[in-house]
């Protein structure tokens, strides 16, 4: 039997491996179209019958390659790239809920995800019930519809920094008949892979430490190439039945358990939607890649190092750092990720939203964006830039008060950071 390779060498190595004389790199294939000698030839392309590309709207050969890493760092058997993050989620509901659905999800997920669930998802018919990261088996479960396809949440929560029981979850999602689908943006497959602890399906916005340069936007979607469709026909038809839009093919037949998944989101919902990752794009991610791992442990050392500070500085109310010992997600960081979480650290100043905005001002190496996990230090007031669209009371239930302030720490030296603070909350 072949042994397993560390998740080190997949970062380098995984995805691609070059033939005699072929490109050390992976080619950047720029091309919208391929040429083929028959319509015959394209045509047994279209029915699925052969494997190949004909237009990059759906598949590209840099894309799939770069897909192909990620879907060996994670462990899965399927991968398909997408244009953002928010494609990825979007594509990895909408791929198995319809109008009339439900899907049960974290309340503490990414701003964005929350709004694009409970308002846009929402107008298209598909409802969804948003529950605490820390619920109980029983809580969970009273959420559950018969009509409900999903459970979704993330590993580390954006921003509130929840981190999720990946087995509970997995657990009530499966005694439902359901995919337990989870974004592992922040802990990335470096530090986390949650097939291993029971989810289904993996998402990632790439654009960030998985690019970790602030370059590209794109997202990304994993099956774990485990969950029997099936075995839940009547919940699935869009898998389980023939799609009269794809030649009459039913996925979960022809491709089974390992390819249905991911075949159905790029031959129906990329085709008709388009929101294609560009091959640039993904070979830039694709570089990103190879150095994902060394850059998780640096990132983790500094908000490690920052959290740590904060914790015991007077004008900071509270730090939000799950491997801070004494955080109230300790155990749970311990258990999944026991080499590291993220670099990212949410903390209040005291003084509430103006001190907030005093700091953030005041602060030199980390810059304000409207990013996270970046190689540079950088910073946000979510409640007044990514979750403003979010009332108090939603902002309350993802776990984001008026006052946090997300400080993503970069792989810069830790004391340079830590000085840069201590900077700045002087001045407050």
């Amino acid at each position: 039997m072949e042994k397993k390779q560390h998740i080190d060498t997949v970062c380098v190595q995984g995805g691609y491996t070059p033939g005699n004389g072929e490109p050390r790199q992976i080619p950047i294939v720029q091309s919208t179209t391929f040429k083929y000698a028959t319509g015959d030839d394209m045509g047994k392309l279209f029915d699925l019958e052969a494997s190949g590309y004909f237009y990059s709207r759906l598949q590209n050969p840099t894309c799939d390659t770069v897909a192909a890493k990620i879907c060996a760092m994670e462990g899965g058997t399927a991968a398909m790239l997408t244009s953002s993050g928010q494609a990825a989620n979007f594509f990895a509901v909408f791929n198995i809920a319809n109008a009339g659905d439900h899907v049960v999800a974290s309340s503490a997920i990414y701003g964005g995800t929350f709004n694009l669930f409970s308002v846009t998802m929402k107008k298209m018919g598909i409802d969804f019930t948003f529950v605490s990261p820390t619920a109980t088996k029983e809580e969970l479960s009273a959420a559950f519809r018969p009509n409900t396809k999903a459970l979704f949440g993330e590993t580390i929560a954006n921003p509130a920094l929840n981190v999720l029981d990946i087995e509970l979850f997995a657990e009530v999602a499966h005694a439902h008949g359901v995919p337990l689908i989870i974004d592992n943006t922040f802990a990335t497959p470096a530090h986390c892979r949650p097939f291993e602890w029971g989810a289904d399906i993996v998402t990632h916005s790439t654009t960030k430490y998985m690019d970790g340069h602030g370059s590209c936007v794109g997202g990304a979607i994993v099956d774990s190439g485990k969950f029997d469709w099936m075995a839940h026909a009547e919940k699935f038809p869009g898998l389980t039945t023939p799609d009269d839009s794809y030649h009459g093919i039913t996925y979960a037949e022809r491709f089974g358990k390992e390819g249905a998944f991911i075949t159905k989101a790029t031959a129906q919902l990329m085709r008709d939607l388009g929101t294609t990752q560009s091959p640039m794009s993904a070979f830039i991610l694709g570089l990103g890649l190879e150095s994902l791992h060394v850059r998780m442990k640096k990132h983790f050392e500094n908000g490690l190092a920052v959290a740590k500070y904060l914790s015991a500085h007077e004008k900071i109310s509270w730090v939000k750092f799950p491997a801070l010992e004494g955080d109230s997600d300790y155990a749970l960081a311990k258990k999944y990720m026991p080499n590291g979480t993220c670099g990212v650290v949410s903390f209040g100043v005291k003084g509430g939203r103006a001190a907030a905005e005093k700091f953030m001002a005041g602060l030199k190496i980390a810059a304000i964006e409207t990013h996270v996990a970046d190689a540079r230090s950088c910073c946000l007031h979510p409640a007044s830039t990514t979750h403003r669209q979010l009332s108090d009371a939603e902002l309350e239930a993802c776990g984001v008060s008026a006052d946090l302030v997300r400080f993503s720490c970069g792989i810069e030296a830790a004391e340079d950071l830590i000085a840069d603070i201590e900077q700045a909350l002087a001045a407050i």
